[in-house]
């Protein structure tokens, strides 16, 4: 049976299991057996179990359980609060005030969660209330939080960067030295267009009728510090080459750990509750790893991957016009699946092309995130619209709409790093000498 056809059969299948709701992980495992079957090969079972237990057993893989349980006990814990006190005194004169607590706790708390979901949540329960209680409006702050939990992904340690470094095959303390400065990069324009919506709508901006004075500043800004060293610490020795990325999440657990205790904030309850949070998502990810890997086995056998590949090259594309029909893949795949579905899925299908147009995989991992990111605010299966309709109870046209300038923030800085690839390689050029 030619190889498209069997492609075009399967791609409804998958789409009919995840419509039908089965679990993404056991949609990949049929559609791959699927794929078998229609090939003839009736030995699906022995290849299932070698291709899985590789996918899974990856060393490197051993930094995702131990980052998503670091990020877990400081959700559950005082110190996940004290970013918002800390930071709040020093907003007051800055255009758009408190709305930058949402964008700026973000920043920080995904530099310690790596995920998405974990990063909108916890920063939407401290900052949303409050934000209503001081008159803020109600659809940019949903917008702001929205835009910049997106961060979760992309500021190390990032959950699916370590899931692209595994599954391309690329160093994951390189992708994380990658991610720090379009992270910033992203902090920054979403500052900016607060600022500039601030200055456009003075009156949906309260008035801040209280001064600080710097002993309140000092020491509200003393309450950063213990999360600020935990990153500097993760993250430096990553960067400075004292431990590998897994060395560096146990660690990091270590640390979170002894602040939640020395904050008394570490009880029976949040430990347990951070082991099973962990755990539950730790093993929602390794599944889907499985199925993803078994599938991409099952497409080699196909020839689907090499048929994709040698197509694009026949069409002759330009770099810049791959990665534009590619955008518009992800962002499509992204209203059906979640973020790390998205990049197991289509790594092994688009690393062939992408390698064929002469584009870096350590760019692309960034750029992968980057749009990844866009599908996270993406109707109707946007996981952190999802999370902040959960929180705030309005309808799900109306955080989308309030999301959709930040939507386009991210689509201009996929371009900013298409266009300027520096922005992304030049950190880990530098501090890895290669």
């Amino acid at each position: 049976m030619n190889e498209l056809i069997i492609g075009g059969i399967l791609l409804v299948v998958l789409f009919g299991f995840l419509a039908s709701g089965l679990w993404v992980a056991l949609s990949l495992l049929m559609v791959a057996i699927s794929g078998m079957i229609l090939l003839g090969n009736d030995a699906f079972g022995l290849i299932y179990a070698t291709s899985t237990w590789g996918a899974v057993s990856d060393w490197s893989l051993a930094a995702l359980p131990l980052f998503i349980w670091m990020g877990e006990i400081l959700f559950r814990t005082r110190l996940s609060s004290d970013l918002f006190e800390g930071l709040t005194p020093w907003l007051g004169r800055l255009p758009g005030r408190l709305l930058h607590v949402n964008i700026l706790s973000c920043g920080l708390f995904a530099a310690v969660s790596g995920s998405s979901a974990a990063t909108a949540a916890t920063i939407g329960k401290m900052t949303l209330p409050e934000l209503k209680k001081q008159g803020y409006d109600d659809k940019m702050a949903i917008a702001t939080l929205a835009g910049s939990g997106t961060l979760g992904l992309l500021i190390p340690p990032s959950i699916i960067l370590i899931v692209y470094g595994v599954a391309a095959e690329v160093s994951i303390g390189r992708l994380f030295i990658a991610g720090a400065v379009p992270g910033m990069m992203l902090v920054m324009l979403f500052m900016g267009y607060t600022m500039y919506w601030a200055l456009r709508n003075p009156s949906k901006v309260p008035s801040d009728t209280v001064t600080c004075s710097w002993s309140v500043k000092l020491k509200a800004l003393l309450k950063l510090v213990p999360v600020a060293l935990l990153v500097l610490f993760v993250l430096g020795s990553i960067y400075g080459g004292l431990t590998t990325p897994t060395e560096a999440a146990a660690f990091g657990v270590v640390g979170a750990l002894l602040l939640a205790y020395s904050s008394s904030s570490l009880t029976r309850e949040s430990l347990f509750g951070s082991l099973m949070g962990a755990t539950k998502t730790s093993c929602m990810i390794l599944l889907i790893l499985a199925g993803a890997a078994f599938l991409t086995v099952a497409m080699g056998f196909i020839g689907l991957p090499r048929m994709l590949a040698e197509s694009i090259a026949a069409m002759q594309l330009s770099p810049y016009l791959l990665l534009f029909i590619l955008t518009l893949l992800f962002v499509v795949l992204g209203c059906f699946l979640d973020g790390i579905s998205v990049v197991v899925l289509t790594t092994s299908v688009v690393l062939p092309m992408v390698l064929q147009a002469g584009i870096d995989p350590l760019w692309f991992g960034i750029y992968i995130v980057l749009v990844v990111e866009m599908s996270q605010i993406t109707p109707p299966v946007g996981f952190n619209l999802f999370v902040l309709q959960s929180l705030t109870g309005r309808d799900m046209i109306f955080i989308s709409k309030a999301a959709l300038p930040f939507f386009f923030l991210l689509l201009f800085a996929v371009v900013i790093v298409t266009v300027f690839p520096g922005i992304v390689t030049w950190l880990p050029s530098e501090m890895t000498g290669n």
